[in-house]
């Protein structure tokens, strides 16, 4: 029965870039609202500036705005951690003749993401591997349709042998071929 059944964690917004922006965000966003708030009222409310100098039109104004913009993306990136958008698993059972890809999605009708996909259906395992600016490492599930399904997490590029291999092993236990996209 093992032989039957692999499953593939995904792991989702819960990476350190997520932890690492929304602490910066949230620091930033508090000393410029402060420095806005600052300027306004003429009362100082950071320690290591004097931001009372700044005239608050129009300075005080975008620092403000910059301000609080900086806090709702940090609260935005927060609330993603907490609800872990993106987890879930990839299953291809042989004994049920499926592939089952699950993620977890924002709060409402599709918390749950289930994508069902019958393995006939399944042409190749496919990568694509981009360099430069953005790189992307990617695997994909190939169907007969022409759709490509993607089946890693956004994350930091991984090495090309780790993927390469990884992407081999899942298209040995499928019994299809491995393409690249």
């Amino acid at each position: 029965m093992q032989n039957e059944i692999r499953q593939d964690q995904i792991f989702g917004s819960r990476r350190f870039s997520n932890y690492f922006w929304s602490f910066f965000l949230l620091v930033g966003g508090l000393s410029f609202l402060l420095a806005g708030i600052s300027s306004y009222f003429k009362v100082n409310f950071l320690p290591f500036a004097n931001p009372t100098e700044l005239v608050f039109i129009p300075q005080g104004l975008v620092m403000m705005f910059y301000g609080t913009l900086s806090l709702g993306f940090s609260l935005y990136i927060v609330l993603t951690i907490l609800l872990d958008i993106g987890s879930g698993y990839n299953e291809y059972n042989k004994s049920e003749n499926l592939v089952k890809i699950v993620r977890k999605g924002f709060p409402g009708k599709n918390r749950e993401i289930l994508l069902t996909y019958p393995l006939t259906n399944v042409r190749a395992i496919g990568i694509k591997i981009t360099e430069g600016l953005n790189p992307t490492r990617s695997i994909y599930l190939c169907l007969k349709d022409e759709r490509a399904i993607p089946l890693t997490p956004v994350q930091e590029p991984v090495a090309i042998s780790n993927l390469e291999e990884e992407a081999a092993d899942l298209a040995k236990f499928l019994d299809v071929k491995l393409e690249n996209l």
